[in-house]
C-alpha cells in the first residue's frame, strides 16, 4: 500500500479507527511527521488533539540508528538494549545524550504547544499517532509517557511499520492500528508519493486548526 501524502494516509488511518469503539478518544501525535497524519484522525474521532514530545537517542557514531528514545521527562526514558549491547554503548551514556535531546523537548513544547493546557487522558482511550513507524523506538517510549497519565487504553496507530516493530509494539501498547506491515519495508518515505520535512511552522499551522477546546474542526 502506497500513500498519497500524509493528510490522505490520515484520513485512510481515521476511517480504519471509527470501526472502533472508542472510550472518550483522545489523539496525541509524535511530531513532526505525525502532526498532520493525527489531525486527520482527530477531525475525524471529533478528539482533542495533543502531542508527546519525544526525541530518538541515536548511536554517537550512526545518529539513525536508536540506542533509545526520551519522552517529555527523564523518567520516560526507552533503552534499545540490543543496540545498547551490539554498540557497546552504557546505560549512563544514554542517559547523557538524553539531556540534550530533553533540551530539545523543552524548546519544541514552548514553540508548538505556547499556553495550550495538556489533554487530561485518564480514564480515556488514546490513540498514538506517527506518519509511520521503523525502529519504534520514540513511539515505546511515548507510549510509556501516555501510560503514566493513566488512560484506559493506548492504541498506536500508523499507516506503515515494519512486521517486527508492530509486533515489539503490541507487547508494549493495548492494540496496534497499522494500514500496511511489507515484508520488504525498508524507509518510511517509500511508501509515500509525496514525504517532505515538515517545518516547525507547519506543526504550527496544523496545531492552530483545533478548537480552543481542542476537538479539532474538520477539514
Amino acid at each position: 500500500m502506497r500513500f498519497k501524502d500524509r493528510v490522505s494516509a490520515g484520513r485512510l488511518l481515521a476511517a480504519e479507527l471509527l470501526k472502533r469503539e472508542m472510550k472518550q478518544p483522545a489523539v496525541f501525535a509524535l511530531p513532526r511527521g505525525g502532526v498532520p497524519v493525527a489531525y486527520e484522525v482527530a477531525a475525524a474521532l471529533k478528539a482533542p488533539l495533543d502531542l508527546v514530545l519525544v526525541r530518538k537517542i541515536g548511536v554517537p557514531w550512526q545518529p539513525e540508528l536508536a540506542a533509545g528514545a526520551v519522552a517529555d521527562t527523564e523518567q520516560n526514558l526507552f533503552l534499545n538494549q540490543d543496540v545498547l549491547a551490539g554498540a557497546g554503548l552504557s546505560r549512563a551514556q544514554v542517559e547523557s545524550a538524553a539531556k540534550a535531546e530533553l533540551q530539545e523537548i523543552e524548546r519544541r513544547r514552548k514553540l508548538y504547544l505556547k499556553d495550550r493546557t495538556p489533554v487530561d487522558v485518564k480514564g480515556r482511550d488514546v490513540v498514538l499517532v506517527d506518519d509511520g513507524i521503523a525502529t519504534g523506538a520514540t513511539v515505546r517510549a511515548a507510549v510509556m509517557a501516555l501510560k503514566r497519565r493513566a488512560p484506559a487504553r493506548v492504541i498506536v496507530a500508523t499507516p506503515v511499520a515494519s512486521p517486527d516493530t508492530v509486533a515489539e509494539l503490541e507487547r508494549v501498547a493495548d492494540e496496534v492500528v497499522c494500514l500496511s506491515a511489507p515484508e520488504n519495508f525498508f524507509a518510511i518515505s517509500a511508501h509515500y508519493d509525496s514525504f517532505h520535512q515538515l517545518s516547525d511552522e507547519e506543526v504550527i499551522a496544523v496545531l492552530s486548526k483545533a478548537r480552543p477546546s481542542g476537538e479539532a474542526t474538520s477539514s
